[in-house]
């Protein structure tokens, strides 16, 4: 690959995300690092994941002159028709706690039955590298929303999302666990499986 794209820009400033991100693009000699401080922030106002994922990868490809990834995430409920989704973080409000969107949720879900309450987490990366086309991957994890949360690890609808093979919420999961079967781990490792048959046909 060209030495330019073994620099990764990742467009967010949480160190915690730059080190789980750099653990897939490691096999590729890749070095992963977060955008400046001085990043402009992007606002996220496409109707899909992908659309924002997109926008936020192209936009600091453009600003900083190199490779850059970016993700968006949310949870998708079938008896809401797809809601949250690209609304997860601020379900109840823009600067809506976690707690607040967990009850919403609960309070939106309250009259369906346990076998309706299916949903699943979707992740959308995009990479975006000057004078090439941007590269796009998804990730899913499948579960059902409980009435209540449990467990006190993770973070946003964790305790609320049931995985039904385990018997537990992603709350109840350790870190390990949770990256290891996550819809951005999934993602993730579609991305670099692209990546891969790029460089065996260049």
């Amino acid at each position: 690959m060209e030495q330019i794209q073994t620099k990764l820009l990742l467009a967010t400033k949480n160190q915690g995300k730059v080190k789980e991100i750099q653990h897939f693009f490691a096999e590729l000699g890749w070095h992963v690092e977060a955008v400046p401080q001085t990043a402009p922030d992007v606002t996220e106002d496409q109707e899909t994941f992908a659309g924002n994922a997109i926008k936020k990868a192209e936009e600091m490809a453009r600003a900083f002159h190199m490779p850059a990834l970016a993700d968006d995430s949310g949870l998708e409920v079938d008896a809401l028709q797809g809601r949250p989704g690209v609304y997860s973080a601020r379900y109840a409000g823009e600067h809506a706690s976690d707690q607040q969107n967990n009850e919403k949720l609960c309070a939106e879900l309250a009259s369906i039955s346990d076998g309706e309450r299916t949903a699943r987490f979707v992740s959308a990366i995009a990479l975006a590298r000057p004078g090439q086309e941007t590269l796009v991957a998804f990730g899913t994890l499948e579960g059902y929303i409980l009435t209540e949360g449990r467990g006190t690890g993770g973070f946003g609808y964790d305790p609320l999302f049931l995985l039904p093979e385990r018997d537990k919420t992603l709350a109840e999961l350790t870190i390990e666990e949770k990256n290891g079967i996550s819809h951005r781990a999934k993602a993730l490792t579609s991305m670099i499986e692209m990546l891969k048959m790029e460089d065996r046909q260049s």
